[in-house]
């Protein structure tokens, strides 16, 4: 099978394909997604605030606003930004953190960093005047970044932290909705939006014992530097005389585990599948060259890199990393079997550019590791879209220390947890601290990631709607909602790997339609059930079918853990005409066919509720 696989020749298509399926089969379970559990009841304490000091309170508030906009992530701050800069100024955000920051407010873990480069991933930059100190940015530095966000635009004096949602429901007689908090808050708002992201709902293995364990156990993003010592930057000197187990070895355990490795007694880490790394190749930002870019570089570099990323003919590659040379590659390819005249099949030569991709991963694993059980351990076997690419000149090296022991489980995942360990493989391993690099449960609707009761016209319940079918308008509006958008909705709406792109085109398509019902005195606007028949007929239009595709991958949150036609999450629930394609078609619906998608009422003449606010 090596010689197939392996060598200077290009790999054996139908070796690897086999290769590929016996590695996914090891890996499906019958339980698929509800392997895991939420971290409620007796796991509430994985999810606790560790940032702030318990005990806050204040007094609750009663206020009617224009906007409330409800998440302080990447998401809520584009919008609450953009309605600035729309001129709005009755404003109101929800945040349940301590902070903005969102996904960068809970995961502080030691090496968190962005796999997507810092120009084009941190929002706003040009307004707000930040220079990205590096090419791939801490997580610390785009938390600040997020502050910085806040501040710039006014949101502080806008936000109630520490403060959850608990109910949305719509007052028809009132044309507002009423927001109920956690802090015995009632908010009225005319236009209401949720930004609920997908790195929020934190994930937890269902393994037997979890409630056993005598040591210490905590999520990744809810980091207890307490005890381990240092921050974000390493110096978990408390862990030097630890047994330390880090389960899993995703995009979080990748950038975990070299700074664990500098520090504890003993790291032990417990894999599944591994994953597909490749250098990154960090540097720090050339500041004459940042300085001197004109203006709108920011959103023509973004455009770039998702063109690339899309597959589509490019002039120039702006960014020029790891992620866009494989699709380089691929359109490069293309290009030339239509320049030989032959016929081909885009598919097939997407395969052939992937398998040649993977091969060149797995032989830096070898050209890395220096254990040859560990080296076949973790190379991954799959196709290089079947899991999130990842980026890393540590981890692989860090493998290589006396004190980390990769404990592989033949993708079968721990077997049990006892008072003083895990079990996997039918071994015990003692250990003094667990922490789980499981992950985000990732394509849930955002009033069930913020846990609030969403309830619309005659006392209909989103979840009662929805109950048959999804019925939305480009996944940000639905009918039986006036005066509601959802910002980050992927399922019928789109997505890409830099996501923040993805929030900024509907964060403007949310402000721009609640600025212009505010200017027109607009009373409610609320899509037709017509315009969701129509946006649903466009999907079934544009559907690209990616059920083989990744049913064939080995499981994870890309395919559901291998139920990927009862979930399609990211990929198989979006437009399949691409992001940009995406950002054209609401683009083209605000000017041409709002009218027709939706229904208006108006405030009668001199309403108090009326206002000039843009």
């Amino acid at each position: 099978m090596a010689a197939a696989l392996g060598g200077d020749e290009r790999p054996d298509p139908s070796a690897l394909r086999r290769k590929y399926l016996e590695e996914r089969d090891k890996r499906l379970r019958l339980d698929m997604a509800g392997q895991y559990v939420d971290p409620t009841g007796d796991l509430s304490h994985f999810v606790e605030d560790p940032y702030v000091e318990p005990g806050y309170t204040r007094p609750s508030i009663s206020e009617e606003v224009d906007v409330a906009v409800i998440g302080g992530g990447f998401g809520g701050l584009l919008t609450a930004a953009k309605l600035r800069q729309q001129g709005v100024q009755s404003l109101r955000m929800i945040e349940e953190a301590g902070d903005f920051g969102g996904t960068w407010y809970w995961n502080r873990y030691p090496g968190v960093r962005c796999d997507i480069e810092s120009y084009i991933y941190l929002p706003l930059l040009e307004e707000t005047g930040t220079i990205p100190s590096e090419r791939y940015a801490t997580g610390a530095e785009i938390f600040a970044h997020c502050q910085s966000i806040g501040r710039h635009f006014g949101l502080y004096e806008a936000a109630l932290f520490q403060t959850r949602a608990t109910a949305v429901i719509w007052d028809a007689q009132a044309a507002r909705w009423i927001i109920s908090t956690s802090r015995g808050d009632s908010i009225k708002a005319r236009f209401v939006t949720v930004s609920q992201g997908p790195l929020a709902k934190v994930k937890l293995p269902g393994v037997p014992g979890i409630d056993r364990f005598a040591g210490k156990m905590f999520h990744s993003s809810r980091w207890d530097y307490d005890y381990t010592g240092g921050d974000a930057s390493g110096g978990q000197t408390k862990l030097a005389d630890k047994r330390v187990a880090v389960i899993g070895t995703g995009a979080t355990a990748v950038q975990i585990v070299p700074s664990l490795a500098a520090s504890t007694g003993h790291l032990y880490l417990f894999q599944r599948t591994p994953s597909a790394i490749d250098e990154r190749n960090n540097t720090p930002t050339d500041i004459a060259w940042f300085k001197s870019q004109p203006k709108g570089w920011q959103r023509a570099r973004m455009n770039n890199f998702l063109t690339i990323l899309s597959g589509l003919p490019h002039a120039e590659n702006m960014v020029d990393d790891r992620w866009t040379d494989f699709w380089c590659r691929f359109i490069s390819r293309i290009g030339e079997r239509r320049a030989s005249g032959a016929a081909f099949h885009p598919g097939a030569v997407m395969q052939e550019v992937d398998y040649e991709k993977m091969e060149e991963i797995r032989a830096r694993v070898e050209a890395i590791v220096s254990s040859p059980g560990t080296i076949e351990a973790l190379k991954p076997w799959y196709n290089y879209l079947c899991k999130r690419p990842l980026y890393s000149d540590e981890f692989l090296h860090a493998l290589n220390r006396a004190n980390v022991t990769l404990v592989d489980t033949a993708g079968r995942g721990v077997e049990q947890i006892t008072e003083s360990g895990i079990v996997a493989a039918g071994r015990e391993y003692p250990v003094d601290c667990i922490i789980f690099a499981t992950g985000f449960d990732v394509g849930v609707a955002a009033y069930k990631v913020g846990r609030y009761r969403l309830v619309g016209r005659n006392g209909i319940g989103l979840d009662e709607k929805w109950s048959r079918a999804m019925r939305t308008v480009h996944g940000m509006q639905t009918a039986g909602f006036p005066n509601f958008f959802i910002v980050g909705g992927t399922l019928q709406g789109t997505t890409a790997f830099n996501f923040t792109h993805i929030l900024d085109m509907q964060a403007t398509h949310a402000t721009e339609l609640v600025a212009r019902c505010l200017r027109d005195g607009v009373r409610t606007m609320e899509v037709t059930e017509q315009a969701e028949d129509r946006w649903l007929a466009k999907l079934a239009e544009k559907h690209v079918d990616h059920q083989q595709f990744y049913e064939d991958c080995t499981p994870g949150f890309l395919n559901n853990e291998g139920d990927f036609k009862d979930k399609p999450t990211f990929v198989g629930g979006t437009y399949g005409g691409g992001p940009l394609e995406y950002e054209r078609v609401i683009q083209q619906w605000r000017r041409e066919d709002f009218a027709e998608d939706t229904v208006m009422t108006h405030q009668e003449p001199g309403s108090p509720h009326q206002r000039a606010t843009g």
